[in-house]
């Protein structure tokens, strides 16, 4: 019962701190909504466990903790692949932005003090 309780608010603080600091960015509100409900999976599968076997079962996998190891593993490679983009994304605007600054800081010959 203890582990029960530690898990629930385990997600609800991840939930809560997702929500919060992924609010002011740019983040697609279908990734919010599919972040939220995995949470919600993840409260079901603590509270009626026999309710993660039975949707196991119902789709062809031997175990509920099987399920959710399946279900870990998808999550895993959606965060990796969505870090990976975000980062090639920041790596492009701070290239632009480079560029931009190398251009301006550029001296014309017509600029320079006559010798």
């Amino acid at each position: 019962m203890v582990i029960q309780i530690l898990l629930i608010v385990a997600v609800i603080g991840l939930l809560l701190s997702f929500l919060r600091h992924h609010g002011k960015s740019r983040t697609a509100a279908s990734v919010k909504i599919g972040f939220a409900l995995f949470m919600v999976f993840g409260v079901l599968a603590v509270l009626v466990p026999s309710a993660t076997s039975a949707l196991a079962n119902f789709v062809g996998v031997g175990r509920g903790t099987d399920l959710l190891l399946y279900g870990t593993v998808v999550a895993f490679g959606f965060a990796t692949i969505n870090t990976y983009l975000r980062f090639k994304e920041l790596e492009h605007r701070y290239a632009k932005l480079v560029r931009a600054m190398a251009i301006q800081s550029v001296e014309r010959p017509e600029d320079r003090p006559a010798a």
